[in-house]
């Protein structure tokens, strides 16, 4: 824990420190944090894994951190989700964000208006829950530990948060206001001043208790929000109206209690409608939870039982009836069926699956009755990593807001000196008119409100992301978001992203004295047992000729190049093999003269040509293998798609540069990389962000998208800009992305960038009527152009209002 003691010149830190092993690693770990400036003792447990450190205030945390990483250790960290209740506005956001950051051993923490959480990252053992909780008390607000599902879980209800209080304060209200429309017919409705104040109390004091308590909290804490705007502006509007009653008696014309009221009653409704709507923006992660079934039906030992998920093991036999919710993910032991995955996968049409086939659970099934095999439970299943992923983006910040945070760290303070400039301008040089003058500072804190500020972001973020799982699009991060709306090139993987990734042995042609039969076994013996795709092509084709493929040994890969192995055996004569691509060959010395004029016609049909040969003694070719792999339907309208959204495609793809562009002429590709090697990808990705496109035409930098679905994908995905990984792909390339496609159609990425395109310009459009709201309304209200309840009915509205806008992201589809 840090500063357990501290002095005005001193302080104690405490330290978790991963890794360390021996003494050795502990008098390591001491030399370096003495180096910290400031340090003036170290001390450094084996047995607890824990440093505590003595010294000034100039040491700090990253400091200390950066000479332990140095050292060759590291601080382990944590991260934990909190839900915190009672924020109205920017203003709290920030409040909670500082509560936080000064507790020792947080590292970062983002506090999310919409969703009501606070995502906190700190160093291990460092701080306890309850103290992070008890510091957002401090602050003034309520927090308690998130969900284990995660926070977008409907809120529940309580009669604070129902339609009641708006209600009541709407029917106490009512009589105060009909007198102002009797005036506007000629007739006299005006309430006894008494009776004005005995229906002005309980909304003020009762119904309005909420504005004083949040808004002494952020007094006490040195801060200000919109709660104390409103409890200074109804106070000022209820005290002018109490002093006139006692000063001219209950039939003076000169009270102003239904400004108080109304605006508490607008107030009111306005967070009341706007919290409708944000729970309207959690609907698509509330939907993806209420998929799974809590029990399903289980064959064990014969016999069929209903058990809770719970209670469910990797590798029971669960049964699935026609019509029933798939409870769990899982693999098809039995049976055929149709599987409807659209709510999971943003896939349409029903899945045919048969024995051997992955399900979801969550999906529906259809006509078959299926046997299954559980792969995944709990946590790991892909209905729960989708959630994760979802509310994690939910929960993020774009960069967008910061400037929002800055703007809402000194909102309320100037809004407040702004209300006093307008008393004291028009008390002091408006005739004196001390009345108006109160009114219109009244009106300058009511209308007032960081609330359209600090929901402009995250409401619009929310309502995209929400949008997006629907159509099989899970966005990571809002910085994802953010970023691929900007994006200028696409760069696609060609194998199992442009095409289907199963390719096929389409041709074969064995060196003179070389038989056909025997050139394919060979081949077959070489990639045994490996996962290629290329592997399964050959090994399928030497099974459909029902050829005897001979046992190879010391197989190996070799990274973008081919496969080795050696062949050896009573009836054998010893072999040294080496199946690859041409440059492998021309590396080690083959030569291809004899087939060359059959590969170069293979390649100009966009075929894949791998070569096998034996350097046993003279390295001699002994054939050569033709591969094709259909492009996917939707490849060629995908590209046409990001055309018209006027981004750069290009293709990076291992095959001979033949084969590679064919396959770009049929899709319309604007570049295309062919021979490249794995390690090459995010090096070329690189380039293109730093403006060499390979058009010719140069440029400054761009922004680049990558999208891949295999390990060798990674770390391009991760260089990119944005990385979009298709999720019929490897767990690292959707690790390394930052948008996961979640079935491998590439026309998502198209929709992708257009929802992120939408999802940005929605967050501008809140953001400028946020601002656009209060740079023109304060300054109405301050030269006397709007009353207190016209300026409280402004503000209600704008919240709505942004909120509401951001809801039209839900009407978004995918183009056709």
């Amino acid at each position: 824990m840090m500063n357990p003691s501290k002095t005005s010149n001193t302080q104690t830190v405490t330290l978790p420190i991963a890794g360390m092993t021996c003494a050795s690693c502990v008098k390591r770990v001491e030399k370096a944090l003495l180096r910290v400036p400031g340090v003036s003792s170290a001390e450094v447990n084996l047995a607890t894994e824990v440093a505590s450190v003595n010294g000034s205030t100039e040491m700090t945390l990253p400091l200390l951190r950066a000479a332990v990483e140095a050292a060759g250790y590291s601080l382990p960290e944590q991260n934990l989700s909190l839900q915190i209740s009672g924020m109205t506005c920017a203003s709290c956001v920030g409040r909670v964000e500082r509560a936080l950051l000064k507790m020792p051993g947080v590292l970062s923490a983002e506090v999310n208006l919409a969703t009501e959480t606070a995502s906190v990252r700190m160093l291990s053992s460092t701080v306890e829950p309850q103290t992070l909780i008890a510091a957002i008390a401090k602050a003034g607000y309520e927090a308690r530990l998130g969900d284990v599902e995660g926070a977008a879980s409907a809120p529940k209800p309580d009669w604070q948060h129902s339609g009641w209080p708006v209600l009541i304060a709407a029917l106490l209200s009512a009589p105060l206001v009909l007198p102002m429309a009797g005036m506007l017919l000629g007739k006299h409705w005006m309430l006894n001043g008494y009776w004005q104040l005995a229906l002005t109390l309980p909304v003020q004091f009762w119904l309005g208790a909420r504005f004083y308590k949040a808004g002494w909290a952020a007094l006490r804490a040195g801060s200000g929000n919109m709660d104390l705007l409103v409890a200074l502006g109804t106070s000022a509007a209820f005290a002018l109206s109490v002093y006139e009653l006692w000063l001219r008696g209950p039939h003076s014309m000169q009270l102003y209690f239904e400004s108080a009221a109304v605006v508490i009653t607008l107030v009111l409704l306005g967070k009341w409608l706007e919290a409708r709507a944000k729970r309207q923006t959690t609907e698509a992660i509330r939907a993806l939870k209420k998929l799974q079934p809590d029990t399903a039906r289980v064959r064990r030992e014969g016999k069929e039982e209903e058990l809770p998920l719970g209670q469910l093991r990797l590798a029971d036999e669960v049964v699935v009836r026609p019509g029933e919710r798939i409870p769990v993910d899982g693999e098809v032991l039995e049976g055929a069926s149709h599987v409807d995955e659209s709510l999971i996968t943003g896939e349409s049409l029903a899945v045919a699956k048969a024995p051997h086939d992955k399900v979801v659970g969550g999906a529906v099934n259809g006509e078959g009755l299926l046997l299954l095999r559980v792969t995944a439970l709990g946590a790991e299943s892909t209905l729960s990593r989708i959630v994760r992923m979802v509310e994690s983006a939910q929960a993020k910040k774009a960069p967008i807001q910061r400037l929002v945070d800055q703007v809402s760290a000194v909102f309320v303070p100037v809004v407040i000196l702004l209300a006093l400039a307008t008393l004291l301008g028009w008390g002091f040089f408006a005739q004196g008119n001390w009345e108006q003058a109160l009114l219109n500072a009244v009106a300058v804190l009511v209308i007032a409100c960081p609330c359209a500020l600090g929901l402009a972001t995250p409401t619009a973020i929310m309502a995209g992301t929400g949008v997006a799982a629907r159509h099989g699009i899970l966005i990571k991060d809002a910085e994802a978001l953010e970023l691929a709306a900007k994006l200028d090139i696409v760069a696609f993987d060609k194998t199992g992203t442009l095409t289907v990734g199963k390719p096929q042995l389409l041709a074969l042609h064995a060196a003179p004295g070389v038989d056909e039969d025997q050139l394919l076994s060979w081949a077959a013996a070489v990639q045994a047992g490996s996962e290629h795709p290329l592997a399964h092509a050959v090994a399928e084709a030497a099974g459909a000729r029902h050829l005897s493929v001979p046992k190879a040994l010391d197989m190996q890969a070799v990274a973008g190049r081919g496969v080795t192995a050696n062949l050896s055996g009573q009836d054998l004569t010893p072999m040294a093999l080496r199946l690859g691509s041409s440059r492998y060959m021309q590396e080690l010395g083959i030569a291809l003269l004899a087939l060359q004029p059959q590969a170069d016609a293979l390649q100009a049909q966009g075929r894949t040509v791998s070569w096998l040969a034996d350097v046993s003694t003279t390295p001699r070719l002994l054939g050569l293998l033709a591969f094709g792999d259909n492009l996917k339907p939707t490849a060629a309208a995908a590209v046409q798609a990001l055309h018209q959204m006027g981004i750069r495609c290009v293709m990076l793809s291992g095959d001979n540069r033949g084969s590679a562009a064919l396959v770009g002429q049929q899709l319309g590709i604007d570049d295309v990389r062919a021979e490249v090697l794995p390690e090459d990808k995010a090096r070329i990705v690189a380039e293109l962000k730093a403006g060499g496109g390979g058009d010719g035409n140069g440029g400054g930098a761009q922004r680049v998208a990558m999208v891949g679905d295999g390990i060798n994908d990674a770390p391009a995905l991760a260089a990119a800009d944005v990385g979009l990984a298709m999720s019929t792909g490897t767990d690292v390339a959707m690790a390394a992305a930052g948008i996961t496609l979640m079935h491998g159609d590439p026309a998502l990425v198209a929709q992708a960038i257009d929802l992120s395109r939408r999802t940005v310009a929605k967050i501008r459009q809140n953001l400028f009527w946020a601002f656009a709201y209060n740079v023109v309304g304060i300054p109405l209200a301050a030269f006397g152009y709007l009353n207190p309840v016209i300026a409280g009915a402004a503000m209600a509205l704008s919240s709505v209002s942004v909120v509401s806008n951001a809801l039209l992201l839900k009407r978004w589809r995918a183009k056709a």
